[in-house]
């Protein structure tokens, strides 16, 4: 069945809905809204001046700017919320009070998406088991549609999307806030502290991920990572099926490692009996959070009935998304890795540990509020050299200290170019010059995409 996008039967006709926040998610609302026959006012805190081009590409749409007014929710059907936008904001809370209904992209499309959807959360790993399951559903023969908080904003593409066709969404925590709904077959890799600079508490975090399977129905499948407790706990709420995946336990159902190989079995396997997948060895992607990260893609796209002949052959293929563990550059036998989408320690974790070689560590960036101990404790034992940079540098050259690490073990620069400069100087032959630097990127540039193409520039020029 088509979606007319501009049919008269679509409950937000000729509804005022007013967004928070005028970025990627706020735009695409702006240009998909009016498709629907919404009235609609966009809100953003920056002063119209610095983005007025942007504003004229919108006629028609009424714009509220430099602050958020309660004035704003007069005579507002639905307010929808872009991704960095807190629950905790007055005007949220007014909102809130008035009984106005939220929403957001993520929400809106699922509403109303012909199609079936796998939606994938986790603390760390999202993108790269999104992509792959998107790969595999897209080998296994379907028209495949990845999107969410990477890739499209899907509401873009819903009027080409058919009820035969499938839909891989990865799914942040601040998306799944607001969600009434869940996707048909939803994974949580993992859950461990993050964000919680926004979420307030760790329970407000897990609850917000479990937003993912609680409104599943019976015969809807979630995914869990049996080898995170975060992702056991919330295995009580699970109203459908649960299907697990493990690189340390022979499950049941979905998808595990017994020695080398890799295997689906249960719910995940096309006829119920073990089937191996393919060997470690098979995975072009460095270190064990992304064997994590392949099992639970098996498990997501096996429930769904596609054959590990399929999910070999796209695993083989499969390139490291970029700013994830890339390899920018070998220079005198270093190898320069952009590990730029490690911000939070955590993450910086998984990349440590994905190395045998020493390594100098870039670390640094706009710190979550997040604990660095453990990850730093881990980097001293694995690094040859630490260069810490940005605004968390000195956070980082604290928490050494706090441990105990030797002064000498850490530089102290102001931004990634010096760290470059500086880490090019102490690497030795089969070193690895590691850029994961476990603060946001928000100190100095737009995102952490935008550090990662610096990087790769400035290794460029060595």
């Amino acid at each position: 069945m088509h979606h007319n996008g501009t049919s008269k039967t679509d409950k937000l006709y000729g509804k005022k809905v007013a967004v928070l926040g005028f970025a990627r998610q706020g735009k695409a609302l702006a240009r998909w809204l009016p498709t629907v026959g919404a009235r609609v006012l966009i809100s953003d805190m920056r002063p119209p001046e610095q983005i007025a081009p942007e504003i004229a590409q919108y006629p028609g749409i009424e714009f509220v700017m430099g602050g958020h007014p309660e004035s704003l929710l007069d005579d507002v059907d639905l307010l929808c919320l872009s991704g960095g936008v807190s629950l905790d904001l007055p005007v949220v809370q007014a909102a809130i009070q008035r009984k106005i209904p939220l929403s957001n992209d993520a929400h809106l499309f699922l509403e109303r998406c012909p199609a079936p959807v796998i939606g994938i959360t986790g603390s760390a790993g999202k993108t790269t088991t999104t992509t792959l399951t998107g790969e595999i559903m897209k080998r296994d023969g379907y028209t495949v549609w990845v999107g969410g908080n990477i890739g499209d904003v899907l509401l873009d593409v819903l009027p080409q999307i058919e009820d035969t066709h499938f839909v891989v969404m990865e799914l942040s925590s601040f998306q799944l806030e607001l969600m009434t709904r869940s996707p048909h077959t939803s994974g949580i890799l993992n859950i461990t502290p993050n964000h919680l600079d926004r979420h307030g508490t760790m329970e407000n975090y897990v609850r917000a991920k479990a937003q993912i399977l609680v409104h599943q129905a019976q015969n809807e499948v979630s995914v869990l990572g049996y080898d995170d407790p975060g992702s056991r706990a919330i295995e009580p709420a699970v109203p459908g099926t649960v299907c697990w995946f493990s690189a340390s336990h022979m499950i049941g159902d979905g998808a595990f490692m017994a020695g080398q190989r890799l295997l689906v079995t249960g719910r995940a396997s096309v006829d119920g009996d073990p089937h191996i997948i393919c060997s470690r060895e098979d995975i072009p992607l460095r270190g064990d959070h992304n064997v994590l990260n392949v099992l639970a893609a098996c498990a997501l796209t096996g429930v769904n009935g596609v054959s590990t002949d399929v999910m070999e052959a796209t695993i083989r293929d499969f390139k490291p998304v970029e700013h994830r563990l890339e390899l920018v550059r070998v220079v005198n036998d270093v190898s320069y890795i952009n590990d730029s989408i490690a911000t939070a320690p955590e993450r910086v974790v998984a990349a440590l540990r994905s190395f045998t070689e020493p390594i100098v560590l870039l670390a640094g960036g706009k710190d979550k509020k997040l604990p660095w101990e453990d990850m730093i404790r881990l980097a001293l034992t694995k690094c040859r050299h630490i260069v810490a940079f940005g605004d968390a540098g000195d956070l980082v050259v604290e928490v050494i200290k706090q441990v105990g690490g030797a002064a000498d073990s850490v530089t102290r620069v102001a931004a990634l170019d010096e760290a470059v400069a500086q880490a090019a100087k102490i690497a030795q032959p089969g070193d690895v010059v590691l850029l994961s630097p476990g603060g946001t990127s928000y100190d100095a540039y737009v995102d952490f995409a935008e550090r990662g193409v610096h990087f790769r520039q400035l290794v460029m020029q060595l």
